[in-house]
């Protein structure tokens, strides 16, 4: 009983408590994204918060993360992961909560082009 015999390296197992941190702690796409879109004069320079990696000065607007240091920041910019997000930030909104209500069924009826205006 118990392992077979010809396994020979045990099973790894990921946490799911990374997975399960970074789902609640990252801002939705839909805010990412409006706040990618606001012009430079509305964005305001990074407070100092030690609780946050680096004293929150460095951060990736794109990925809504924090960094230690810049040498790592820069190191996240030449990433797969980094790379895919700036392209999905680029491209047409993601989809928002009202786009999710309209599709159950729960936003305002269609009665035409007519009544929708009034």
């Amino acid at each position: 009983m118990g392992r077979c015999p010809t396994r020979k390296v045990k099973k790894r197992r990921l946490s799911h408590k990374t997975a399960r941190r970074d789902k609640f702690e990252v801002k939705g796409d839909d805010l990412v994204y409006t706040e990618l879109r606001k012009p430079e004069t509305e964005t305001k320079p990074l407070e100092l918060n030690e609780d946050l990696p680096g004293m929150g000065q460095f951060y990736c607007l794109h990925c809504d993360r924090y960094f230690s240091k810049a040498s790592v920041r820069d190191d996240h910019f030449k990433t797969k992961k980094h790379k895919k997000r700036m392209k999905i930030m680029n491209g047409p909104a993601p989809h928002s909560q009202l786009d999710a209500d309209l599709a159950a069924g729960m936003g305002m009826p269609d009665n035409g082009p007519k009544l929708m205006a009034a």
